[in-house]
């Protein structure tokens, strides 16, 4: 039910095709009408409320790079926030959330147009996947807020305590071939090796055998860095990343990699339809040599598999399997 329209003559008809849509689809044929945000920035603003009034924010987090509007990778502080416009849209999003008795985290999403001008977008009622670089940037626990707030404690933290330093970065790791239009990838993880370090955080669902199947979300993983400033934090992913390895099922790790070598990324020249417009993922060389290898792992994993089942059940070691058959060819012969 979505129409853009670009002329006037075009409104009318564009709005008859929404409503038949809107009617088919959900029974419902209201239709409503926004502006079009060509080349938008997502920028999201993060919030802590409690039971008492008290409601401040914890800056805001770039969420840009997308497939299939869902976010890619993000990071905090944003490239085109200055401390005026952080600050502006910060009083904006706690404004709101007071106006609505809001407590607990949450999230106000805007899109920016190239004169960073801003548009609320939507709220968020729930902790985000991308918390943890706003956690990084700010030290504050989000969760343990949550949890605290709930149990119906005023906040720990005034706005004057909030303090953005450094610059972090999160890579959401999803079982999808960006070779393939991003098609789910299925299977077993047979080998799994993640980065470690300063400034170096993972949070994971996966484990080696764990079993990725089509019911559930393609995410495994978020790999998050933080660095003094965001060059920092991408030459930290890139050490990050070339340290990740998950063998089993294709991921989006190589086009990760790709993203923090791109010139306009290290730029900070991104929009939402970076993706599709200004990027070209370039389907790693050796594709070939890596099935092989995955398959010499599987047979590796197998026949180390075989070994402790005989050992766990008490059976000869093949070192003793070898003599017996060495001393059965002697009185052979």
């Amino acid at each position: 039910g979505m129409r853009r329209v670009w002329k006037q003559e075009e409104l009318l008809d564009s709005i008859r095709t929404a409503r038949r849509e809107a009617q088919s689809a959900f029974g419902d044929d209201r239709v409503y009408l926004e502006k079009l945000i060509e080349n938008a920035r997502h920028i999201e603003i993060q919030i802590l409320g409690d039971m008492h009034g008290n409601v401040i924010h914890l800056g805001e987090r770039e969420c840009s790079i997308q497939r299939r509007h869902q976010k890619l990778i993000e990071e905090s502080p944003s490239a085109v926030v200055d401390d005026n416009l952080r600050r502006q849209m910060g009083e904006i999003a706690v404004q709101a959330a007071k106006a609505v008795n809001y407590y607990s985290a949450g999230t106000m999403e805007f899109v920016m147009d190239k004169d960073r001008k801003f548009y609320f977008l939507e709220m968020n009622t729930r902790l985000q996947v991308e918390h943890p670089v706003t956690e990084m940037v700010t030290g504050v626990d989000i969760v343990k807020e949550m949890l605290r707030v709930a149990s119906g404690r005023r906040l720990r933290y005034t706005q004057d305590d909030i303090q953005v330093k450094g610059w972090a970065m999160e890579c959401r790791v999803l079982a999808e071939d960006p070779g393939m239009n991003f098609m789910p990838s299925i299977g077993r993880i047979i080998g799994l090796t993640t980065p470690t370090g300063p400034g170096v955080r993972i949070d994971s669902g996966i484990y080696y055998g764990s079993e990725i199947t089509p019911y559930y979300d393609s995410m495994m993983a978020k790999l998050i860095v933080l660095g003094e400033t965001r060059g920092e934090a991408i030459l930290r992913m890139r050490r990050a990343l070339e340290e990740f390895r998950i063998t089993g099922v294709a991921t989006v790790l190589p086009l990760h990699m790709q993203l923090m070598n791109s010139t306009r990324f290290q730029a900070g020249q991104i929009d939402t339809t970076f993706l599709e417009q200004n990027f070209e993922y370039n389907k790693k060389p050796g594709t070939e040599n890596m099935k092989i290898a995955a398959v010499a792992a599987t047979l590796m994993a197998h026949q180390r598999n075989q070994r402790a089942i005989l050992l766990h059940e008490g059976g000869p070691s093949p070192w003793r399997l070898y003599g017996r058959r060495e001393a059965l060819d002697r009185r052979i012969r």
